[in-house]
C-alpha cells in the first residue's frame, strides 16, 4: 500500500508536468480551432524557447523574472514568423499540404539546431533559489515546481479572460466558428490567425524554458516528445476546445505520473505506450475528446 504522503507527492508531480503539457496543448487548440491545422512544428518552438533562454542567460545574465518576459516575446515573434513564411502562402491549399508543411518546418528546425549547436545536451542554468527544496508535511517540491504551477495557471487565466472579454478575443472566437463568415463581417482574418500563432508559440516557448529549468538539460531534439504528448493531451481534452486542451494537459500529466509512480518500477519504461493507449481509449469512448464539440471551437 502507498502512504498518503507518497500519493500527494505524485499528485504534485502530475500537476507540475500537466501544467507544461497544458501550455503547449493550448497552441495546438488555438491553431486547429481556426485553421483545422495540426502544427507538428509546435513542439520545436518549445525547444527554441529553451535554447533562447539558455543563450540569453549566458550572454546577458538577465534575471529569471525578466527572462520570462523576454521568452514570451521571443515565442510570439517566432510564431508570427512561422505563420507568415510557412503557413500563410499555403492557406488555400488542401489540408494535407499544411500537415506536410508542419512536418517540414519541424524537420528543418531540428536539423538546423543540430547543425548550429550540435546534438550534445547542455546543462540549463537554474537560479539557486529555484533549486531550493521546500517541505510541507510529507510533500516536498523545488522552487521551480511552484513557479511552473503558478505561472502556468496565471498565463492560462489571462488567456481565458483575453479570449472571452476582449474584442480581438471575440474576433478569434468568431473566426474559429466560421472563417469565411468572419471575413465577410469585416474581421481581419489574417491578423487573427497570426495572433493565434503568436499566442500559441509564446506559451510553447515559455514551456520550453520551464522544461529546461525542471529537468536541467536541453538539446535540439528535446521538443519532439513533449510536443507529441501535448498534441495527445489536446486530442484527449478536445482539440477544438481551449479549455479542453488545458484539461487534457492536466489529465495526461496526472495519468502519466501516477502510471509510473503507482505501478511496479519495471513498468516505468512503458510510460509512452501508456500515453498512446490512453489516447486510443479516450477516442473510442468519446471521439471528439472530453470537452470537444465542433461548434464550440475555442470558447
Amino acid at each position: 500500500m502507498f502512504s498518503e504522503g507518497y500519493l500527494l507527492q505524485q499528485l504534485l508531480n502530475g500537476l507540475t508536468l500537466g501544467s507544461m503539457y497544458a501550455l503547449v496543448a493550448i497552441g495546438f487548440s488555438l491553431i486547429f480551432g481556426i485553421l483545422s491545422l495540426i502544427n507538428f512544428a509546435h513542439g520545436d518552438v518549445l525547444m527554441l524557447g529553451a535554447f533562447a533562454a539558455y543563450f540569453v542567460v549566458h550572454w546577458f545574465g538577465v534575471s529569471f523574472w525578466a527572462l520570462i518576459i523576454l521568452i514570451l516575446f521571443f515565442g510570439a515573434v517566432l510564431g508570427l514568423l512561422i505563420e507568415r513564411v510557412a503557413f500563410r502562402p499555403i492557406r488555400k491549399a488542401p489540408p494535407i499540404t499544411g500537415f506536410i508543411t508542419s512536418l517540414a518546418v519541424a524537420t528543418f528546425i531540428e536539423n538546423a539546431g543540430i547543425l548550429i549547436v550540435t546534438a550534445q545536451p547542455r546543462n540549463f542554468p537554474v537560479p539557486d533559489f529555484l533549486n531550493r527544496l521546500f517541505t510541507m508535511g510529507t510533500v516536498s517540491c523545488r522552487g521551480i515546481d511552484m513557479v511552473i504551477i503558478f505561472l502556468s495557471l496565471l498565463l492560462m487565466g489571462i488567456l481565458t479572460l483575453f479570449v472571452k472579454k476582449t474584442k480581438i478575443g471575440m474576433a478569434m472566437r468568431a473566426t474559429s466558428e466560421n472563417l469565411d463568415a468572419a471575413r465577410l463581417m469585416g474581421i481581419k482574418v489574417n491578423r487573427v490567425i497570426a495572433l493565434a500563432f503568436a499566442i500559441g508559440s509564446a506559451l510553447a516557448a515559455i514551456a520550453g524554458m520551464m522544461w529546461g529549468s525542471k529537468y536541467g538539460q536541453i538539446d535540439p531534439l528535446m521538443g519532439f516528445v513533449p510536443g507529441l504528448k501535448a498534441f495527445v493531451a489536446a486530442v484527449i481534452g478536445g482539440i477544438e476546445s481551449m479549455p479542453g486542451a488545458m484539461l487534457g494537459g492536466y489529465f495526461l500529466g496526472f495519468s502519466e505520473v501516477l502510471f509510473v509512480g503507482l505501478l511496479p518500477p519495471q513498468m516505468g519504461s512503458y510510460r509512452d505506450a501508456f500515453v498512446f493507449s490512453l489516447l486510443i481509449l479516450i477516442l473510442l469512448l468519446k471521439p471528439s475528446g472530453i470537452l470537444g464539440r465542433r461548434e464550440e471551437a475555442i470558447k
